[in-house]
């Protein structure tokens, strides 16, 4: 083997460095220690190592407390520049530790990139394994590299090698989650994606594969953003059954917790309600309503009336043309004709009333109709179509402006349905005995009435509240929507209530009922047919089409909402009466890992 001019460093005895390299192929130890043996001064002194330890240890947790103290005043929305005692003396400590770590790592690590030479100058001509060595001028000694040496290298030649400098880790980067078998194929649709040639919207037709077209899809999206979506999951999903009705473009699903209420005793029959949500605490007092309910015999309930609205707005040249079209559309004579014709579009869409409102030359016009166990959106504006087309045959004047012109009313706030009804308008009532109240509800039967009165009533009036004479009927609405495949946005009209409370039996007992006009749900269609929503319904018994009845299905699950709503507002109006709101918060919707102290 070639030799270099070692004469500037400490030689080694040629006999212990040739005699037994078949024996060291395996089991010699390493360069470093066998010099830093030969020669006392290349050893580290033991100090230096407590040194470096402590300035890593103080870096990472000062980093850590700095971080701490960052997010604490963004929630707290405090000035970030205003700095305490404590937090100047962390600043300083950690740009020092930050200095020292660079200094002693960092200038090392650099110098060797820049004076490595090329890795052939150690190779031996006449040998055929290559050895890859590390050189520096002054005091250079060869050592292996980095990387892997093969295995059947049998014959290697230490020579003595200084301490090599420490690597500096690589900073990390955000890494996003890869979608597992991805092929070359899937990556050319992904360049295609990313480089816009290929819509995304078109996956699906394209691929004919639903979940390759949302993994597909997810990956493009990461390496758009350069931000990751690891925690939103991709699997357990069937993509197949959302594509067309449910979500355009999916890249996986969020999951929201589902905790059971009851059992809620309503009109003779318990129900274990679900409810998706992630507000602590809210699952536990519905469960606390349910329980004071059904002690005392459970709740009865009435479905007032049931019929899904839509209102288009037409418009004409005159005031006096819209008029006309009002008269003609509120004639009992008319209605049997246009019934017909709305009722051909759909097998259980059935019209029931026309209503209007006229604004100048313009004319709204309310349509209702029973749409079975569909919510009915849908359905009636099939219906709502087919009569506007029909009516353009005697008012070929009239100019349809929408389809639907907010007198409906959807997803908003509207005095309309909460005097009108819209979906299913139900009313729901029980007698709390006074017994329960104290032990139960922990309250009394005058300290409920009473803020009753001056919170629901006299208070939303004060607010100018619309159909919001309640103290949280949402909170219920919406877990019971998400749960169990309605429509979220629907809670705003379906959470519209009034709460009632009086003493009753001499003033021993409670009265309570929730009367909600427009509870908007259905057990067919939309996102009812998920795996997960299906489930839900399934466990309220009201799972997909009554075909003995139809309608029945969503009606009971209008009633099991305006029932669970009633528990709901027992318990939170009982906390606030017992003062007892902000413990109960503090208790259950705050991170806990101990569950013990959950439970007791």
């Amino acid at each position: 083997m070639s030799k270099m001019d070692v004469s500037r460093r400490p030689s080694k005895p040629a006999a212990a460095a040739g005699s037994s390299l078949d024996a060291k192929s395996k089991h010699s130890p390493s360069p470093l220690k066998y010099y830093a043996d030969e020669d006392p001064s290349l050893k580290v002194p033991a100090f230096l190592y407590l040194v470096n330890a402590s300035a890593i240890c103080a870096f990472f947790t000062l980093l850590y407390y700095l971080l701490s103290r960052w997010r604490e005043k963004i929630r707290s929305a405090s000035p970030l520049h205003v700095l305490s005692a404590p937090e100047l003396a962390a600043i300083l400590a950690f740009a020092a530790s930050s200095v020292y770590l660079l200094g002693f790592f960092g200038v090392e690590f650099f110098q060797s990139l820049l004076l490595r030479p090329p890795s052939d100058i150690w190779a031996d001509d006449g040998e055929e394994e290559r050895v890859v060595s590390v050189v520096a001028e002054e005091g250079a000694l060869k050592a292996p590299c980095g990387q892997a040496l093969d295995e059947e290298t049998t014959k290697l030649e230490f020579d003595p090698v200084k301490p090599a400098a420490p690597k500096a880790k690589p900073v990390e980067t955000e890494k996003w989650d890869e979608p597992i078998g991805l092929t070359e194929e899937d990556e050319k649709v992904i360049a295609s994606v990313v480089a816009g040639t290929t819509p995304s919207y078109s996956l699906e037709s394209k691929l004919g594969d639903c979940r390759r077209a949302a993994a597909i899809r997810r990956e493009a999206l990461q390496r758009k953003t350069g931000k990751s979506l690891a925690g939103l999951p991709l699997e357990g999903l069937d993509y197949e059954s959302i594509l067309g009705q449910c979500c355009e473009m999916p890249v996986g699903y969020v999951q929201i917790p589902v905790g059971i209420a009851g059992p809620l005793v309503l009109d003779g029959r318990e129900y274990s309600v679900p409810m998706a949500t992630t507000e602590g605490c809210l699952v536990a007092s519905a469960n606390r309503g349910c329980k004071a309910i059904a002690l005392c015999g459970g709740a009865n309930s009435v479905v007032l009336k049931d019929g899904m609205t839509r209102a288009p707005v037409v418009r004409f040249g005159s005031a006096k043309r819209a008029a006309e079209l009002k008269f003609y559309l509120e004639s009992p004579t008319n209605f049997e004709v246009l019934s017909s014709v709305f009722n051909s579009s759909s097998r259980f869409g059935r019209l029931q009333s026309i209503k209007c409102a006229i604004a100048g030359k313009n004319l709204y016009l309310r349509f209702s109709c029973s749409t079975g166990d569909a919510m009915g959106m849908n359905m009636i504006s099939k219906g709502v179509q087919n009569v506007m087309d029909f009516l353009q045959k005697d008012f070929p004047d009239m100019d349809v402006m929408g389809i639907s012109g907010n007198f409906c009313s959807d997803k908003k706030p509207a005095a309309v349905n909460w005097i009108e009804g819209r979906g299913k308008s139900v009313v729901c009532e029980a007698v709390i005995k006074g017994d329960v109240v104290r032990k139960v509800l922990k309250t009394s039967v005058e300290a409920l009435v009473e803020l009753n009165m001056l919170k629901n009533l006299t208070g939303s009036a004060m607010a100018g509240a619309l159909g919001g004479f309640n103290a949280h009927a949402s909170n219920i609405v919406t877990a019971i929507y998400i749960a169990t495949g309605q429509d979220p946005a629907q809670n705003v009209e379906s959470s519209h209530c009034i709460t009632m409370m009086e003493a009753v039996n001499d003033g021993k007992d409670l009265h309570v009922s929730v009367t909600m006009p427009s509870i908007e749900v259905g057990t067919v269609g939309g996102g009812t047919q998920l795996a997960s929503q299906s489930a839900c319904l399934n466990l309220l018994g009201v799972k997909g089409a009554n075909r003995e009845a139809p309608g029945s299905n969503s009606r009971l699950l209008a009633t099991v909402v305006a029932g669970l709503v009633l528990a709901g507002e027992l318990s939170l109006m009982s906390a606030l009466a017992a003062g007892q709101l902000v413990k109960s918060h503090m208790k259950y919707n705050r991170a806990n890992k101990d569950v013990s102290k959950v439970s007791s």
